[in-house]
């Protein structure tokens, strides 16, 4: 009974420190958690955000995002608008990691 509390116990310890940013990009708008919009200059994003190769090297709401293959992986479906006026966040994708951070903090709260 103890080694089935402790596994219980040390899974839900797990889950909820596991605040990665996994991310998955939907098709339509009615399936996202937030409407996103790419930008062209770093000085117009809310966000700056690189692409990590890893999910464990995911940052948490820190702009490190790890693209998931299936929609049941991710802690957040995006959806890419085609106007930055629909959009909740605007993003622009840096080269490195030590760039990614938020610009605007305003809609941070829409990513955790």
């Amino acid at each position: 009974m103890k080694i089935y509390l402790i596994f219980i116990l040390s899974f839900l310890l797990f889950a909820v420190n596991s605040n990665a940013q996994k991310i998955y990009a939907v098709e339509y708008e009615s399936q996202a958690d937030v409407k996103v919009f790419v930008v062209n200059y770093k000085s117009q994003a809310d966000l700056l955000v690189y692409k990590v190769d890893y999910a464990s090297q995911a940052g948490k709401n820190d702009g490190n995002w790890f693209y998931v293959k299936y929609k049941s992986q991710a802690d957040k479906k995006i959806y890419y608008c085609e106007y930055a006026s629909q959009a909740d966040i605007k993003i622009y994708y840096v080269k490195y990691k030590s760039q990614s951070k938020w610009i605007k903090e305003k809609n941070k709260h829409l990513l955790y």
